[in-house]
């Protein structure tokens, strides 16, 4: 496995493009507590791997995991005050993820001038 791509946006939450199960067990090791991913299931073909999948891996290697699907082309309210809610409520760093790592970035400056 490649390490991911990390961008830090704030000093307790990171994005990446899209995480792997593999890649949960990295980011407990990077430090990471928590981990949000944006990517509806299936988004990507039957290739991507599912919530389920990454959330097994995510708890095995010690994580808090939150699955909040959201469209690249649309962020609502209602995501963005979850996302807000989930950013109050995870245990920190958070590593939140979709596709390219823009989507979650988006939800994160969102819900934060929403604070």
């Amino acid at each position: 496995m490649t390490d991911p791509v990390v961008q830090p946006l704030s000093a307790d939450v990171c994005v990446a493009p899209q995480l792997e199960p593999a890649a949960m067990a990295w980011a407990a090791q990077q430090g990471f507590k928590s981990i949000i991913n944006n990517r509806p299931d299936f988004e990507g073909g039957p290739d991507q791997p599912t919530s389920a999948m990454i959330e097994a891996a995510a708890r095995a290697a010690g994580l808090q995991y939150a699955h909040l699907p959201v469209s690249p082309a649309l962020q609502t309210p209602e995501q963005i005050a979850r996302f807000g809610e989930l950013l109050a409520t995870l245990p920190k760093p958070i590593l939140a993820f979709c596709r390219s790592g823009t989507r979650s970035g988006k939800l994160y400056r969102a819900a934060v001038d929403a604070a």
